[in-house]
């Protein structure tokens, strides 16, 4: 197999692969985030808008209030006084109030958040925030187009509205009837431009929360390139030096 045909077949591997992934769970083609991990006005949002509405459920267990704390550019006392509800330490995990009778009441206990972002994707995260809707024959009364059958409420409804589904002209192959979006009944507390901004900053606090690192590997990046061209200049001046009397 030449290099070039074994190249194009790796290509081809991986779209099939992207749109695989962006079909995932039918929900259809994924929205893009568009998160950015260097915005921490977006960041303290997303971290804010996590605490009073996904923590009472979600806990972040590999992330410490201290480190989100020095990360987001907060002090101990906000951090305490604004993003932390459960009565934890400065020093401990974040965890949930959430009670182990939680597994009878959704039928399995609300699923960690930490990695969620490393393992679904961050436009994944995006796309699912947006995609409830009301079903009445859904066990808590919402479904979720990415995620049809999910477990949960939607969380965010006083501040999206509420959205019904739109179904295709014809059933699936099962006979059962097809959601190929969703639509907005009844408006939130946001605009939609402006919930849209909601979700895009939960997802890029969560994509901080799967890997707190990647903020100070950015910073490190940057001294990492300039050592890298100075080096590099050094070394052909030391070359230059050594082969000048070479003919």
């Amino acid at each position: 197999m030449t290099n070039r045909r074994f190249l194009s077949l790796l290509a081809a591997g991986a779209m099939l692969l992207a749109s695989a992934w962006s079909h995932a769970a039918g929900g259809g083609a994924l929205q893009s985030a568009g998160n950015d991990l260097g915005d921490q006005a977006s960041l303290q949002r997303g971290a804010q808008l996590f605490t009073n509405y996904c923590a009472g459920c979600h806990s972040l267990k590999y992330l410490r209030y201290s480190r989100m704390a020095e990360d987001l550019g907060l002090s101990e006392e906000q951090m305490q006084s604004s993003l932390n509800f459960s009565g934890a330490a400065f020093g401990e995990h974040i965890t949930t109030p959430m009670p182990p009778a939680a597994e009878k009441w959704f039928g399995k206990l609300p699923p960690d958040l930490s990695l969620v972002a490393r393992v679904r994707g961050n436009d994944w995260l995006y796309t699912y925030l947006l995609s409830f809707y009301q079903d009445e024959q859904a066990v808590l009364g919402w479904n979720n187009q990415l995620f049809p059958d999910v477990a949960m409420p939607n969380a965010l409804w006083e501040l999206q509205g509420l959205q019904r589904p739109v179904y295709a002209p014809q059933p699936d192959q099962s006979g059962n009837p097809q959601v190929v979006g969703v639509q907005l009944a009844a408006p939130g507390a946001m605009e939609p431009a402006q919930f849209k901004q909601a979700a895009r900053d939960i997802t890029n606090f969560l994509a901080y929360a799967a890997e707190p690192a990647a903020l100070k590997r950015q910073t490190l990046g940057i001294w990492v390139i300039l050592f890298l061209v100075v080096f590099t200049l050094l070394a052909w001046m030391l070359k230059r030096e050594y082969w000048k009397d070479v003919h």
